[in-house]
């Protein structure tokens, strides 16, 4: 099958779809009820969810710890929660609860999360990367979820249409995990893609660029935030010194950059670079060699970054760079052709439906030149239709997380953290009710899975 359109200039080198039958002879390591591939928010949600309503569930990730974007990608927040306003004096009214408000709360009792930052006209949380892992780890580890870290998904066990199990690799060799339902939270749709399911890459193959994000420590932070002001999103001066230092040769291709505080003293995270081809060519990181031009050109552009910043910014001029992010941190790769796909239109018109899994009151954030675009919804929230976690052609298998079924502009909304949690709980629960109701994932009664996520303090 051919791939959709995109980017890059190797991507149709690689062959994706792998499947093998259900008697393919590698050794079967475990059949559960529920399996998970992937251990970001969406993971991280669905498997605990999962796990204590009594299903037998194994999660996989590819590192040695979960937090997928937000952590190996070092994104630093947990955007979504607020709701955007003209009106700042009011402060944050948080509109998304659910197994969102659960993580959140357990991360701020460790001292993980800092207090409502603005962005703009809404408001986000910086988190502890560390922290965040550690929260992640009791969540699952108290619910009984079989964790395998450090193995990756090579080839799907099909049965017709049906997604029976995965093969794993590692560094131990090859097994099977054979599972009555298949969570693919791999953020980029791995296990759809390997299944042979639909899929589609941005807009006409333009996906959002990557950014490497960065700490800064070192930081006399009550010099630099009186100067910076109280918006995370940096006023124009600063804008103004990037164009001046562009000027005598700085190496700044992003004009528009954002600063968060952190939980830890004298320290910033600094979301600033943006990552193409050295042609321009929008990079897409599910290739390699495209992942591995961000990787390096992402360091580059730290370095450029906290020089301009030591050298313009107050109380920067002792900083140095802590940390970056494990990888690039990424936005957008695979997204599935849907049952019932996520619309620019929904986006933009604040649509509620009676099929939604999870609110979402985060703008339009749309990463593409030298300035991030965005378009607000204010006072308001749409709402994500259940359909667009399942593929349009396979069965036994549901996504959660970013590699949804959205359109282009639609994703760069839907995609945030406070919403892939929300993704991953209701995928847990749309595969409780699928096993026991016998029904398949697209057949399910939505009534009944959203009465399920209230219950358990979603906000629908």
């Amino acid at each position: 099958m051919p791939l959709p359109a995109h980017t890059s200039p190797h991507l149709d080198t690689w062959r994706v779809e792998a499947s093998v039958p259900p008697d393919h002879g590698v050794p079967v390591l475990a059949e559960v009820d529920v399996l998970v591939v992937g251990l970001g928010a969406a993971g991280v949600a669905a498997a605990t969810v999962a796990a204590e309503e009594g299903l037998s569930v194994l999660a996989v990730e590819r590192y040695g710890f979960a937090g997928g974007a937000a952590v190996a990608g070092m994104s630093g927040t947990i955007c979504g929660l607020y709701l955007a306003t003209d009106d700042a004096g009011d402060g944050p009214t948080q509109v998304v609860a659910g197994f969102t408000e659960r993580f959140r709360s357990a991360l701020d009792a460790r001292g993980g999360l800092t207090t409502p930052q603005r962005y703009g006209k809404t408001w986000t949380v910086a988190h502890d990367p560390l922290m965040w892992r550690e929260t992640a780890d009791a969540l699952l580890t108290s619910a009984g979820v079989r964790v395998m870290y450090h193995a990756v998904v090579s080839t799907t066990v099909m049965d017709g249409s049906r997604v029976r199990g995965v093969i794993l690799e590692s560094n131990a060799g090859r097994v099977a995990v054979h599972a009555r339902r298949t969570i693919d939270a791999s953020g980029d749709a791995a296990v759809v893609a390997r299944a042979g399911g639909d899929y589609f890459f941005g807009d006409g193959g333009r996906i959002q660029n990557p950014t490497m994000f960065f700490r800064l420590g070192g930081v006399d932070t009550d010099a630099f935030w009186d100067s910076y002001g109280d918006d995370t999103i940096c006023p124009p001066w600063v804008t103004d010194a990037i164009h001046e230092a562009r000027g005598s040769g700085a190496d700044l291709p992003r004009e528009k950059v954002w600063i968060f505080r952190t939980t830890r003293p004298a320290e910033l995270l600094v979301n600033a670079t943006r990552l193409a081809a050295a042609d321009g060519r929008v990079l897409n990181v599910i290739d390699p060699e495209d992942f591995t031009i961000a990787e390096i050109d992402g360091r580059r552009q730290v370095r450029s970054y906290a020089r301009f910043l030591a050298e313009t910014l107050p109380g920067c001029a002792d900083a140095y760079v802590v940390d970056t992010g494990v990888e690039a941190g990424i936005r957008q790769t695979r997204s599935i052709v849907a049952e019932v796909p996520l619309t620019n239109d929904d986006v933009v018109a604040c649509r509620k439906r009676d099929d939604a899994i999870v609110r979402s009151p985060w703008p339009i954030e749309l990463h593409d030149g030298e300035r991030p675009k965005l378009h607000w919804l204010l006072d308001d929230w749409y709402e994500v239709p259940y359909g667009s976690l399942v593929p349009d052609t396979l069965d036994d298998v549901i996504v959660a997380g970013r590699c949804l079924g959205a359109e282009h502009e639609a994703l760069a909304s839907a995609r945030v953290t406070a919403q892939c949690f929300e993704y991953g709980h209701a995928a847990a629960r749309a595969a409780i009710l699928s096993l026991t109701s016998d029904r398949d994932l697209r057949d399910i009664d939505v009534a009944e899975l959203r009465r399920s996520m209230r219950l358990a303090g979603s906000s629908l």
